[in-house]
């Protein structure tokens, strides 16, 4: 932790797709609900943030700029953004290296941060690929950690027992869960279902000290039947975006019936604070933003559309981690459960090539 007292976390402030306003706005709403927890640096165009600020005559103490000359657009590459070496992004994780910040938020180009983050902070050790997190609710009410979610579309074996690791830890740290309950993602939940990636991540994970369930199936990440559910990124960033869909259409699909009777409307009147609590729960801005583990810092990656309210809860999850020290407990756990080497050499290379999404030519569109 840099400071004795409490953490600091960048928040890149440029280059999301709701504009700079929100993103600000959320920085000082997070400042003002922590003001003795945390410290926050907006990184950006010093008078772009000024301006944002509008009528704000005074910052508070908690409170700082950091210039960043330029943003990282949303339609380049990911490789193309990790060169911008004086973008928000760069600048922001920069802090995180040189210890002046203890974790970097954005919702800015989501492959340029998984890049910047590799190439300037990079693994921890025992880690061959980063994995991105998401959380998922379930009708039990006991969250569902999620992961991969979009950093590697091919995944070895290796990659899904790193993430088991990393995901249970997670999810033990943040909700608290004892000897989380970790499945693997199949069509289906015999032994004999799957793939040969399928095969042997099981055969890995069995032979782990992890409280490795088995195989798991789509519809048993929303019943609360594992507390992690491990994925090759591909896959869950199909099924994170089939998710994101689910708010709106529940809520066009009742709207359409609510309209078509006089009694409809009685009954969605008095449903009317349950239905707000649903919404909530499929609503990416309460879970703030996704943490890519497996960096050598904490690095939460947010929705390129997120408001205030998202940029203030990944603030929050950002504090979590490092105040309950996610990265180094991680990092313990690995040493004791690892699988293969330590230096993930030969990844390396592999990433570069074809095996990380980020290294994709196509534009970011989240």
């Amino acid at each position: 932790m840099v400071s004795e007292k409490r953490p600091r976390i960048a928040l890149d402030v440029m280059g999301s797709d709701a504009g700079i306003a929100g993103i600000v706005q959320g920085g000082l709403d997070a400042a003002g609900s922590f003001p003795e927890l945390l410290d926050v640096v907006l990184v950006g165009r010093q008078e772009q943030i000024e301006g944002a600020l509008g009528s704000t005559q005074h910052l508070p103490d908690n409170v700082t700029i950091q210039h960043a000359e330029t943003e990282v657009p949303m339609h380049i590459s990911a490789t193309d953004g990790a060169r911008m070496r004086d973008s928000s992004i760069s600048v922001g994780l920069k802090l995180v290296k040189d210890s002046q910040a203890d974790a970097f938020v954005s919702p800015g180009n989501t492959g340029a941060v998984m890049a910047s983050s590799l190439l300037t902070l990079g693994r921890i050790r025992g880690v061959a690929r980063p994995a991105i997190t998401s959380i998922f609710p379930t009708w039990t009410g006991r969250s569902t950690v999620v992961l991969d979610v979009g950093a590697n579309a091919d995944c070895k074996p290796l990659h899904l027992s790193q993430f088991a690791i990393m995901g249970s830890v997670y999810a033990q740290v943040i909700f608290n869960h004892e000897a989380p309950r970790v499945g693997l993602l199949s069509i289906g939940e015999e032994r004999s279902k799957g793939n040969e990636l399928i095969f042997n991540a099981r055969k890995l994970l069995s032979d782990s000290k992890i409280n490795f369930i088995g195989n798991i199936e789509g519809r048993d990440i929303l019943s609360g039947m594992a507390d992690v559910a491990v994925t090759d990124g591909f896959t869950g960033n199909i099924i994170l975006k089939f998710a994101e869909s689910l708010q709106p259409m529940l809520a066009k699909s009742m709207q359409r019936q609510v309209q078509t009777n006089v009694f409809s409307r009685v009954g969605a009147t008095l449903l009317l604070p349950f239905l707000r609590r649903m919404k909530q729960s499929f609503d990416y801005a309460e879970s703030g933003g996704a943490p890519l583990l497996g960096v050598n810092g904490v690095v939460i990656i947010c929705h390129g559309s997120s408001n205030a309210r998202a940029i203030l809860n990944a603030i929050r999850v950002a504090y979590e981690m490092v105040s309950k020290r996610v990265l180094e407990r991680t990092q313990a756990e690995l040493e004791t459960n690892h699988f293969g080497r330590d230096d993930a050499t030969k990844e390396k290379r592999e990433n570069n090539r074809d095996g990380i999404v980020y290294s994709a030519a196509a534009p970011d569109e989240r």
